[in-house]
C-alpha cells in the first residue's frame, strides 16, 4: 500500500495548497504595517496603477472571481483607500489621495515579503514563482 504522505507530497494539488498557506502567513506579516491583506494592496496597487479601471479588468488582471474583487473593493472604498465611481452600466476605480500615501508603505511590504522567502529560498524563489505563474497558465489553457 502507498504510504499516504508520500501520494500527499507528490501531489500538485495539495503541495501548492501547502505551499499558499506558507506564503500567506509570511505574506501576512510582512503586510501588517500597513493595515491591509496582501490581496487588498495588490487590489490598490493595480487600481492605482490604472485610474478608471474597471471592476472587470480588474478581476481579470488579478485572475480573482469578480465577486472577489467586489469584495475586495467594497473594503477599500470604506477605508477611503479607493474611489467607485458610476459610469453608466459600470464602474471606474481609482485611488484616493489616501490610498495614493499608502503606495510606499504597500512597496516596502512587497519588499519585504520578497526579502523574507529570499532569505530562505535564495535565488530558487523567484525561479518557483516564474515556474508556478507558467504552470498556472498552461493548466488554464493560455500559451506559456
Amino acid at each position: 500500500m502507498t504510504d499516504p504522505c508520500d501520494l500527499l507530497h507528490n501531489c500538485l494539488y495539495f503541495t501548492a495548497n501547502s505551499l499558499a498557506r506558507t506564503i500567506t502567513r509570511l505574506a501576512e506579516e510582512a503586510f501588517k504595517p500597513t493595515g491591509l491583506s496582501p490581496s487588498h494592496a495588490f487590489v490598490l496597487m493595480t487600481a492605482a496603477s490604472s485610474p478608471g479601471i474597471g471592476p472587470g479588468d480588474l478581476a481579470a488582471r488579478l485572475a480573482l472571481a469578480p465577486s472577489t474583487v467586489t469584495r475586495f473593493v467594497d473594503a477599500l472604498v470604506a477605508k477611503g483607500l479607493l474611489t467607485r465611481l458610476a459610469e453608466g452600466r459600470t464602474a471606474r476605480l481609482a485611488a484616493t489621495p489616501a490610498g495614493l500615501a499608502l503606495l510606499k508603505g504597500v512597496e516596502k511590504s512587497w519588499s519585504r515579503l520578497h526579502t523574507a522567502y529570499a532569505n530562505i529560498l535564495g535565488p530558487e524563489g523567484d525561479r518557483l514563482a516564474a515556474d508556478i505563474h507558467a504552470a498556472c497558465r498552461k493548466l488554464e489553457g493560455e500559451e506559456g
